[in-house]
């Protein structure tokens, strides 16, 4: 089976990755498909995003209250992260990854596709990754057993190239 890396979402992927070029591609990404969407990326929103995008690791919604209260020097509800979260889940803007209980940033928001995560369980890396036989293979499973996939999320532990 091929299976492709969409990202690396490794503290140091790469010595000469640049990060802040990366980060803001994303951000402007997501303010053009939300205009194409007609939804509203409000501030609360994009800052979340931003925040998401701040790292390639998982961070969770708690870690993002914080950081978000320190950010603007105010006290902030959980309410107004989890909306912000939801939001962007529906976009597709971000996944959400169960077994950590945390959130990536997408680097395809505009295409749609299934979720396949590996996760070091050493470092907190997580690479996302585009597998379409197991993605076949899965579809056929369910068509055999009559159910319909409508999404599928896969996380897979191991230990990253750094960790090894």
């Amino acid at each position: 089976m091929r299976t492709t890396a969409l990202i690396s979402n490794t503290r140091a992927a790469h010595r000469d990755h640049d990060h802040e070029r990366c980060r803001t591609a994303a951000l402007a990404q997501a303010r053009g498909l939300c205009l194409d969407r007609r939804v509203r990326l409000t501030p609360s929103r994009e800052a979340v995003l931003r925040l998401i995008w701040d790292s390639h690791c998982p961070v969770g919604a708690y870690s993002l209250l914080e950081r978000l209260e320190a950010e603007q020097g105010h006290r902030i509800l959980p309410p107004t992260v989890y909306r912000a979260l939801e939001f962007l889940l529906a976009q597709r803007l971000i996944h959400r990854i169960p077994s950590r209980n945390a959130f990536i940033g997408c680097p395809f928001p505009e295409v749609p596709h299934h979720n396949l995560f590996l996760l070091c369980r050493h470092c907190g890396a997580v690479a996302e990754c585009c597998a379409g036989p197991l993605d076949q293979a899965i579809a056929a499973t369910a068509a055999r057993a009559g159910f319909s996939v409508t999404d599928h999320n896969l996380e897979i532990e191991g230990l990253c190239r750094q960790c090894q």
